[in-house]
């Protein structure tokens, strides 16, 4: 479920039938429970007394401060890395872009928007700190739900021609210009967003289902 949520194939405002989820998953309702927990635990969802469980709706002031602390947490990575912290291993997110990249042309939009968020986890993991880390996960997981509901599908504003220009002054050792780029980077992500009504109903049988059923259901 968290997967779906944030590769956008569960909207936010969806209603998690726990049900259909039982079914869907051949579980029990008490693991259904479990994982909605979690990830209400991780605000992908709310969890609504006498409603039921959906996919989150971050409101407009969410989204300025997670992005307040998103710009806080990253510029350190950058200043992190600068100093030395990983730079040896810049290689591995050349590759993360290559794939993003790939991902894009290729019109794979959920490996797209998933690799994205990866850019900026993988950039942080090379700081060795496993607290800021975590913290950023949760910001980035975040982030990217919020993208499903003020953006359209097919556009992001976290663009792969600005992650390798930050992987180009970093590596250069500029450190100045990659934390401007990464700030104005962030900046553009959250200014870019506009809003837009999220659809409610889905059909978690065609979200869940494999890649061979779901073209079927869709005739392709």
């Amino acid at each position: 479920m968290r997967a779906a949520i944030l590769e956008h194939r569960l909207a936010p405002g969806a209603k998690l039938t726990e049900a259909q989820l039982c079914e869907v998953f051949a579980v029990k309702r008490g693991t259904v429970r479990q994982a909605l927990a979690q990830l209400a635990n991780e605000r992908l969802v709310d969890l609504e007394p006498n409603r039921g469980a959906f996919v989150a709706s971050p409101s407009l002031q969410e989204v300025h401060e997670v992005f307040e602390m998103r710009r806080i947490i990253e510029l350190a990575v950058v200043e992190r890395i600068a100093q030395g912290h990983g730079m040896r291993r810049l290689k591995s997110i050349s590759a993360t872009i290559g794939r993003e990249r790939r991902a894009f042309e290729s019109h794979d939009f959920s490996s797209w928007i998933r690799l994205s968020g990866e850019f900026h986890t993988e950039l942080a993991a090379l700081t060795g700190n496993t607290v800021l880390c975590e913290c950023l996960s949760g910001l980035v997981a975040r982030s990217t739900l919020i993208s499903a509901l003020y953006e359209s599908l097919g556009k992001s504003s976290c663009s792969f021609e600005d992650h390798e220009q930050i992987l180009a002054a970093l590596d250069a050792g500029d450190a100045l210009k990659a934390a401007d780029l990464m700030a104005q980077h962030l900046r553009d992500v959250e200014l870019k967003m506009l809003e837009r009504p999220a659809r409610g109903a889905v059909d978690l049988k065609e979200v869940f289902a494999r890649p061979a059923e779901r073209e079927k259901a869709l005739g392709t």
